[in-house]
């Protein structure tokens, strides 16, 4: 991974370029995904996490991933680092 630094308001990307989410913070080697960002139903309106290592760079105002977003969303995981 990049040695750049992830900060708040980053948009987070799939490597397909797709939107995941928005960074609101980076806690403990995961970032935070914003809650606006959260999906539907019983996801709604809390924050998911995304584990650093899954970050292959950050370009601009961007944190790419290396999975596509479609898979990446299936390593979300809640704060408590259960899975989604």
């Amino acid at each position: 991974m990049t040695e750049a630094v992830i900060v708040p308001d980053m948009k987070v990307i799939g490597a397909d370029g797709v939107h995941v989410g928005t960074v609101e913070a980076v806690v403990d080697g995961r970032i935070r995904l914003s809650k606006r960002d959260s999906g539907e139903g019983r996801h709604k309106d809390h924050s998911h996490f995304i584990a650093v290592g899954l970050v292959t760079g950050v370009e601009g105002q961007q944190v790419r991933l290396s999975a596509n977003a479609d898979v990446a969303v299936t390593f979300e995981e809640e704060q408590s680092g259960k899975p989604v």
